[in-house]
């Protein structure tokens, strides 16, 4: 187990990116991150093309300038090493064609280990050992011995997977303590190698404390931090803290996207974590970023990685995805028996409705029906109360006024009586001549009338007026009740039409009567056939409304 995480670990060391912070967030910020950054990376590798394209025009305006040329190739060779494997081989090996131009051994050294280490990189193992072979590293400068270790190294890791035999990682981790050897202890790469020698000699505690130490001094560093967070992300594996393990795969994973690099391991390892715990889509989503992102860059020994446990995740994903189809099935089936009995029950429902509809309309039209006779009901009780009223009212008159009359009469009684006994005839005669007392009574009885009539309908004047036009309407004098006409007009009100009647009453001729309802009827503002009618009904309404 342990030569497995270290030949991870070497693989990692020569292909890890970014990540900008030291401080833990919840692991599903980070998630969702991830899920952002990998719906964007079409932006990434824009942004790494273009600073390639520009890499490209700035070595086109230093092509007659060796020294300047070969520097302006081998930036673009930078550009493509952990983006495209292939584009990187062919500016590796346009800058070993000008460094054996410009006859410059140092320079030739450089690139034939640049070279060696893209070749195991794709897979061309014979190429790579041929190149580091030819090196006679008793002749190296002491500062190529370093990137000498660190390439034989990753030779042996990628050999080793490609042929799943344990004695090339030994072989391989050997040549890390010799890298460690020659480092400058200060160095960060030293720093990293340590730490990294240090988790695979079991030490996985000090191990932990020399990478958050290392993870928080990198903050620019991008290439540093992501390897880094995958080192931890081993570490946590080991001690089987899965929440830690995932935060730091994922954090790993979102740097390599955001740096266009393709040749990356934390997206595999934080897919099999996700297979692990059941969850095979984010898995299968995953480790196909993965392998699509080796194949597009020719990273072999990633390929091989990535497919090694491919079909488990495939498998999975596949079944949950027949699962998937079973439950949505059946789900289709209960949608499909629930339509037809939910269109059943609309059906049921709406006839239900329907037959609501018309015994609601029946009740209503009988409810109106009943309204109005009550109303007719209630018209006619009122009326009859009325009726009433106006008996009582005048039969309690009728008795005052007969009283009064009986004692007018006992008093001229006793009068006559008396001037007679006292033979006195002539002023007896004269006295009975006269009409004054006559015309007093006939006064006092339109008063008493017009008194009883608008104690019964106190708005008679202004209801009656308002049936007739602006300009000819009747209101009485100062001091009156009642004028002519509106008396004649009361007395209708009261039910006497009959103008013999209404003449004998008012004491005046028939055509003086007939000649005045024509003359009111001429002024009326509604119809002047149904201005009578109208009249008999002033009061109803006030009544009816209280």
């Amino acid at each position: 187990m342990r030569i497995v995480y270290f030949f991870f670990a070497m693989m990692f060391l020569f292909s890890a990116d970014v990540f900008g912070q030291q401080n833990l967030l919840p692991y599903s910020d980070v998630e969702k991150k991830l899920d952002d950054l990998i719906r964007r990376q079409h932006y990434f590798v824009k942004k790494r093309e273009d600073m390639i394209a520009g890499l490209k025009q700035q070595a086109a305006l230093v092509k007659r300038e060796p020294g300047k040329y070969f520097d302006a190739n081998y930036r673009i060779y930078e550009g493509y090493r952990k983006f495209q494997s292939d584009s990187a081989i062919a500016y590796v090996l346009k800058c070993q064609t000008l460094a054996h131009e410009l006859k410059d051994d140092a320079l030739r050294i450089r690139v034939d280990l640049d070279l060696a280490a893209l070749y195991s990189t794709v897979g061309r193992y014979i190429e790579s050992k041929k190149l580091l072979e030819n090196i006679d590293r008793n002749k190296l400068d002491p500062k190529f011995l370093p990137p000498y270790y660190e390439t034989y190294s990753s030779f042996y890791s990628h050999y080793g997977q490609s042929n799943n035999m344990s004695t090339y990682y030994q072989q391989s981790e050997l040549y890390r303590d010799s890298l460690l050897s020659v480092l400058d202890h200060s160095s960060e790469q030293y720093a990293i190698v340590q730490a990294t020698q240090t988790l695979f000699k079991g030490d996985r505690n000090a191990a932990e404390g020399m990478l958050l130490k290392l993870l928080d001094t990198y903050q620019n560093d991008l290439e540093n931090k992501a390897m880094t967070a995958y080192f931890l992300g081993l570490i946590y594996q080991q001690n089987n803290d899965i929440p830690k393990k995932k935060y730091y795969y994922a954090v790993s994973a979102c740097a390599d996207i955001e740096h266009a690099t393709r040749d990356n391991a934390s997206l595999q390892d934080l897919a099999l974590s996700y297979y692990e715990q059941g969850d095979f889509d984010r898995a299968f989503k995953l480790i196909e970023k993965a392998i699509d992102d080796a194949m597009v860059s020719n990273v072999r020994y990633r390929v091989i990685e990535g497919t090694s446990f491919y079909p488990l995740i495939n498998a999975a994903y596949q079944q949950r995805i027949e699962q998937q189809k079973k439950v949505l099935l059946i789900y289709l089936i209960l949608i499909s028996v629930l339509s037809v009995v939910l269109i059943a029950g609309i059906v049921y429902l709406y006839r239900q409705m329907s037959h609501l509809a018309k015994t609601r309309k029946a009740l209503s039209e009988t409810n109106e029906r009943l309204k109005d006779l009550n109303e007719d009901l209630s018209l006619v009780n009122m009326n009859l109360s009325e009726s009433n009223h106006i008996k009582e009212e005048y039969i309690a008159r009728f008795f005052d006024m007969c009283s009064s009359y009986i004692d007018k009469m006992e008093d001229l009684r006793k009068s006559v009586l008396k001037q007679a006994s006292n033979n006195q005839i002539k002023p007896l005669i004269e006295q009975l001549k006269s009409t004054r007392m006559v015309e007093h009574e006939v006064e006092e009885l339109y008063k008493n009338f017009d008194r009883i009539f608008l104690n019964l309908y106190p708005a008679f004047i202004q209801d009656f007026n308002s049936l007739l036009l602006a300009e000819e309407q009747i209101w009485p004098k100062k001091g009156e009740l009642l004028n002519t006409e509106l008396r004649i007009f009361a007395l209708i009100r009261l039910g006497i039409t009959d103008s013999v009647k209404i003449a004998g009453f008012l004491r005046y001729s028939l055509r003086t009567v007939y000649n005045y309802r024509t003359k009111v009827r001429n002024k009326a503002a509604v119809e002047r056939a149904d201005f009578e009618d109208i009249v008999r009904q002033i009061g109803l309404k006030v009544r009816n409304n209280h």
